[in-house]
């Protein structure tokens, strides 16, 4: 098994009493639920979103689109495949502190983000969100960014009530190449409208 893979008990090897259930163990998710990803201080130094744009290889840092103010990148714990994220490259805490042309770029991006998901995975609709400070869910409060949340009709089950747990049918790296092939399909048919 690859590491961070989710991995499920065969039967009859469940240790205890056995209750008929199989389990599904994600223990990557731990990383997250403990904290251990998130910035040391609200610095942009520390900041993963200051510091993914920076790294040579957009697969690797799941980046799917590079604007000019700012880009698109793959949520590295999903709610959904195709969870993207838009962020402005500047390190900027609060929406009212967002440039014009910031504000654009995240507004035009999340609408691009939203046509290519369609076209990558056709969900039934999205949730679109900011969470503006920790108290009302931001994982990393000092540098805003926009979700784009896919959704299917019947895709919420028991798993995240009962569970805590969000079983997720691709990995990252499918999603990535996914996302990105959708994203230069629309981009040469909306070039191809305009011409």
């Amino acid at each position: 098994m690859v590491q961070g893979e989710p991995e499920v008990e065969a039967a009859g090897t469940r240790p205890g009493d056995p209750d008929g259930f199989q389990r599904l163990w994600t223990p990557h998710r731990m990383v997250y639920i403990g904290g251990q990803d998130k910035p040391r201080t609200s610095e942009a130094a520390d900041c993963p979103f200051c510091t993914i744009p920076l790294r040579g290889d957009d697969r690797e840092a799941l980046i799917v689109h590079r604007d000019e103010v700012a880009y698109v990148v793959l949520n590295l714990y999903p709610y959904s495949p195709g969870h993207l994220l838009v962020c402005p490259y500047r390190h900027v805490a609060d929406y009212t502190d967002l440039t014009e042309a910031e504000t654009h770029a995240v507004a035009r991006l999340t609408q691009q983000c939203m046509r290519v998901v369609r076209a990558a995975s056709a969900p039934d609709g999205f949730n679109l969100g900011l969470n503006q400070g920790a108290i009302a869910g931001a994982g990393i409060a000092a540098h805003l960014h926009q979700h784009v949340v896919p959704r299917w009709s019947g895709d919420a089950n028991f798993l995240p009530v009962i569970g805590q747990t969000k079983a997720l049918p691709q990995l990252l790296d499918q999603t990535w190449q996914v996302v990105t092939d959708a994203w230069a399909r629309v981009a040469a048919a909306s070039s191809e409208e305009g011409a």
